[in-house]
């Protein structure tokens, strides 16, 4: 599986780092596609509340981990935070050596439609496409 990223530096800035963890601040920007904002600024302000996207990894699937994805009312406090098209982006610590320089983008395929994960840290992806390793 290929993957790429499409970072434009007026939409990457640093990520905020929690006083407590080190190394984030050399960290590659987790990004939005401009479709991907604009489809996350749409579903906060028609939920009525939140203040961006949490992205993050966990362990499951044939290949090792999976994402997770969420919409954050609250930032935790490790949480480190980018801004990509004017949405804020969560990032737990943990996750962010497998998700740095990743450029979430939403796409529609047919019928079918979803966010769509341009890690350029995989190496393996199971067939199913439900998990990945790096």
């Amino acid at each position: 599986m290929t993957a790429c990223t499409t970072t434009t530096p007026d939409t990457a800035v640093a990520p905020v780092p929690p006083t407590s963890w080190q190394g984030s601040e050399s960290a590659s920007p987790v990004t939005l596609s401009a479709r991907a904002a604009d489809h996350i600024a749409k579903y906060i302000a028609k939920r009525g509340k939140g203040i961006g996207i949490r992205l993050g990894v966990r362990t499951s699937g044939c290949s090792g981990m999976a994402y997770k994805l969420e919409f954050a009312d609250a930032a935790n406090a490790e949480d480190i935070e980018f801004l990509s098209h004017g949405v804020k982006v969560l990032v737990d610590p943990k996750s962010l050596p497998y998700l740095a320089g990743t450029e979430l983008d939403y796409a529609r395929e047919g019928l079918n439609e979803g966010f769509k994960f341009n890690n350029p840290n995989v190496k393996d992806a199971c067939g199913c496409g439900e998990s990945f390793n790096t």
